[in-house]
C-alpha cells in the first residue's frame, strides 16, 4: 500500500468542538510573515520582555551542575511544594499542606488536569466573558459544557453576582475566575469577590477555580485579592491556581501550580502521571529560588509596564473609531473597535467584524493583535504591551495610520 492509498486518519469527535489557540495562531502567523521579509510588530503574545531575574537563572544553572536533571515526584518536588505552601501563607493568607499542592508544566496543564479529573459529560462550567481563550476548549475536551456569561465593558468586564446566580444550575460543577484578567486586565476587588462568595455559599455543589497568574502585575494602587482568602468557607472547594511565568518572566521555564482540596490534588496527579509525568527538574529548582527569593524587582518592572500602558491608552483613545478602558493589572489592553465596523479598507473590502479588523491591521500595517471574538466578546481586540516602548510607539502610529485609511 502506498501512502496515497492509506486510509484517511479519523479524528475523535471531540476535536470538532475544540479550536487551536487564537493567540498562538496569530503569533505563528506573525512569525511566518516576519520570516518572509515583512516588517511585523507582534502584540499578540502575552510574554514579558524582561529577562528572568539573575538569582533564578543561577539556581537553574546550579541545578544542572549538581545533577538535578532526573525524574522528580510526578506533581512537584517536596522543596518546590514547600515553597508554594510558604508563598500562599505569606502573600495570600491561605493555609495548605504539602498534599494540597500540585505543580504542572505551566498553569494551563494545572487547569487541564483539574477539569479532566472532575468533569463528566454534561457538567457545566461557568466562564465569564471576556475569557482566556483556553478555558472553554479545555472544558469541552474534558466533556463538560462551558456556560459563557457576558460581562460587558459597562460592567467593567467583571462578573456581577446577579449574573452568577442566574447562570448556576443543578449541573454547575465549576466557576472560573481570572483576576487580573487576560484579556482585559480587569481585577476583582475584595468587595467584588465578597459579593460573588455570598452567592456561592448558597450553592455548595459549585467549585471555584481562580486563575491568579497575573497577581503581581498591577497598577494605580489596585489591591489584589483571591476568593478563598476573602471567604475562608470556600477554601475546601477552591482551586487557587498561579505560576511563575508572568511575574518572574519565566514563560519558557513552564511551571504552574495550585493549592486545593487533597482529594482533587491527588486526582490531578493521577492525570499528570499518565500524560507528562513531572515538570522539568531544572525549572522546578529555579521556581524554588523564584518563590523564596526577593521580589523587589517587580516594583521597577511594574512601573515600566504602567508607563507603557499609559502610552498605549493615550494613543489608542485618540484614534477615531477606537476606545479603551484602563486595566487594573496584567499587561493587556482590550480596546473596542466598534467605531470602525462598517468602514471600508483601501481595497474596498468592508470591516464587518473584529476579526476583519485584526486581519486588516496585520495585512495593511504589519501589527499583529488578537480579535476579541477569540476571547468571547466582540467587537474588541487584545494587544499585549509587554514589549519595548519604542515598538509600542511604532505600533500605535501604525494602527492610527490604518484607521485613517478606512473610509
Amino acid at each position: 500500500m502506498t501512502p496515497l492509498d492509506a486510509p484517511e486518519v479519523k479524528l475523535a469527535s471531540r476535536m470538532g468542538a475544540v479550536k487551536p489557540s487564537a493567540t498562538v495562531g496569530m503569533t505563528r502567523l506573525a512569525g511566518e510573515l516576519r520570516r518572509a521579509g515583512r516588517d511585523i510588530i507582534g502584540l499578540s503574545q502575552g510574554e514579558p520582555d524582561f529577562d528572568t531575574p539573575e538569582h533564578i537563572r543561577e539556581a537553574g544553572k546550579a541545578a544542572i551542575d549538581t545533577g538535578q536533571t532526573r525524574y522528580t515526584d510526578v506533581d512537584g518536588t517536596p522543596e518546590l511544594k514547600q515553597a508554594i505552601v510558604d508563598k500562599f501563607a505569606r502573600e495570600n493568607g491561605l493555609t495548605y499542606g504539602i498534599d494540597q499542592i500540585s505543580v504542572g508544566t505551566g498553569g494551563k496543564q494545572v487547569i487541564y488536569n483539574a477539569l479532566m479529573a472532575t468533569l463528566d459529560e454534561g457538567d457545566e462550567v461557568i466562564v465569564p466573558a471576556p475569557f482566556w481563550v483556553s478555558y472553554p476548549d479545555i472544558v469541552r475536551l474534558a466533556g463538560g459544557t462551558p456556560v459563557i456569561v457576558p460581562c460587558g465593558e459597562n460592567r467593567g468586564f467583571l462578573l456581577a453576582p446577579e449574573d452568577l446566580a442566574a447562570a448556576i444550575t443543578p449541573r454547575t460543577k465549576w466557576l472560573i475566575l481570572n483576576s487580573p484578567s487576560n484579556p482585559t486586565g480587569a481585577g476583582y476587588s475584595a468587595e467584588a469577590l465578597r459579593a460573588l462568595a455570598d452567592v456561592l455559599l448558597d450553592h455548595p455543589q459549585v467549585m471555584i477555580l481562580t486563575d491568579d497568574m497575573y497577581e503581581h502585575i498591577r497598577y494605580d494602587d489596585w489591591q489584589f485579592a483571591t476568593i478563598a482568602a476573602v471567604e475562608p468557607k470556600l477554601l475546601p472547594r477552591t482551586l487557587t491556581c498561579n505560576g511563575v511565568s508572568k511575574a518572574y518572566s519565566m514563560t519558557g521555564w513552564r511551571i504552574g501550580y495550585a493549592g486545593g482540596p487533597a482529594k482533587l490534588i491527588k486526582a490531578m496527579a493521577t492525570i499528570q502521571s499518565q500524560s507528562t509525568t513531572n515538570p522539568s527538574a531544572i525549572s522546578q529548582a529555579a521556581a524554588v529560588a523564584a518563590l523564596n527569593g526577593p521580589i523587589d524587582f517587580l516594583t521597577e518592572r511594574n512601573a515600566v509596564f504602567q508607563s507603557r500602558r499609559d502610552l498605549c491608552l493615550r494613543e489608542l483613545n485618540s484614534i477615531d473609531g477606537l476606545s479603551c478602558r484602563a486595566p487594573d493589572g496584567a499587561f493587556y489592553l482590550f480596546p473596542s473597535c466598534a467605531g470602525v465596523i462598517g468602514r471600508k479598507r483601501p481595497d474596498g473590502r468592508v470591516i464587518e467584524t473584529d476579526t476583519d479588523f485584526a486581519t486588516y491591521l496585520i495585512e495593511e500595517v504589519g501589527v499583529a493583535v488578537v480579535p476579541g471574538s477569540a476571547f468571547g466578546m466582540a467587537p474588541f481586540f487584545r494587544i499585549s504591551f509587554a514589549t519595548s516602548t519604542e515598538q509600542l510607539q511604532d505600533a500605535c502610529a501604525r494602527i492610527r495610520t490604518a484607521c485613517e485609511r478606512l473610509s
